[in-house]
């Protein structure tokens, strides 16, 4: 099928059209975006598409290899290793959103009260978050390490036996996931506190002359007024769980037998250990379709709220 090419007054008007386009105020927007457009497709789009495609290869960290479809994907699917990371990456998603939310909103209640030293104490909870992870979980790493450690040291002072944290399946996991709130609920409650200032007082006043009690007041309103803010909080933080490396590894590298083990890990050990690209790249893009399902399914929650 053979192109027309356009007649020589159409190109001349085109031309012309284009360049006064360019004269007028309305292309400056887009050619201050230029640059940071291709600058993110430079270091987002391709590096994400590149890892698209080794998800249906067989290709290494210095071969590409053979196209195999979705074999990779099913060999997954089948994987029991992949079925434990996929749930431990749930159990921890959730129970790290349950307790920083809970935490978080705790504390931003009372920071939000007229306390003796609120702010110094609203600067020394931010510390777990401010703190390097390295540096704070290799910490709590030596708190807990074996049967010296400090946490066994106070155990023992109260007669009790040595509790080995990192090296039992149940305490490691246990212990992954309390290091994980410690070090996430000072964004939640940072967050949370400047939406409770933004609360109309007039809402209080009101209820209070209503004879709402100070249950109820929290009941219909602080929590409604916090519902918007509340499901976006509560989608950040699992994200941010979901695609969390450095608490789980810097603990406990994943195990006792891969117990700690998430997503993210799994990848990890799939490229690096195995050297198996294709298998890593479809863990991530598994991982990446399970969070976009969960935003989509919160958003579409917050815009019917």
């Amino acid at each position: 099928m053979s192109v027309r090419p356009l007649p020589a007054g159409e190109t001349t008007t085109w031309r012309a059209s284009a360049r006064e386009w360019l004269r007028s105020g309305n292309s400056l927007p887009f050619c201050l975006l230029a640059p940071s457009i291709f600058l993110m497709l430079a270091v987002i789009a391709y590096p994400m598409l590149t890892g698209f495609y080794y998800g249906f290869t067989t290709g290494s960290l210095l071969k590409t290899g053979k196209f195999v479809g979705f074999d990779n994907y099913i060999r997954l699917l089948q994987s029991a290793d992949f079925l434990h990371a996929l749930w431990f990456s749930l159990i921890f998603a959730v129970f790290n959103v349950i307790g920083c939310y809970v935490l978080g909103l705790g504390l931003a209640l009372l920071m939000n009260q007229d306390v003796p030293f609120r702010g110094f104490f609203r600067v020394a909870l931010l510390l777990p978050w401010i703190v390097p992870s390295i540096v704070s979980i290799v910490s709590w790493r030596w708190m807990m390490a074996d049967q010296h450690a400090l946490f066994n040291q106070i155990i023992g002072l109260f007669g009790g036996s040595p509790i080995y944290f990192l090296s039992d399946e149940h305490w490691a996991i246990a212990a992954v996931i309390a290091i994980k709130i410690w070090r996430s609920f000072p964004f939640m409650m940072l967050s949370l506190l400047a939406a409770l200032q933004g609360i109309d007082r007039s809402l209080y006043e009101a209820a209070s002359l209503d004879g709402a009690s100070r249950w109820n007041q929290f009941r219909y309103v602080t929590l409604p007024q916090l519902s918007n803010i509340s499901i976006v909080l509560c989608l950040l933080m699992t994200i941010w769980t979901v695609n969390d490396f450095d608490t789980p590894w810097l603990l406990t590298q994943g195990g006792p037998a891969n117990a700690t083990e998430n997503l993210v890990l799994l990848a990890y050990r799939y490229t690096f250990g195995r050297n198996d690209v294709g298998l890593g790249s479809a863990v991530s893009f598994i991982t990446l379709a399970i969070l976009m399902v969960l935003v989509v399914i919160l958003l579409r929650r917050q815009r019917e709220r």
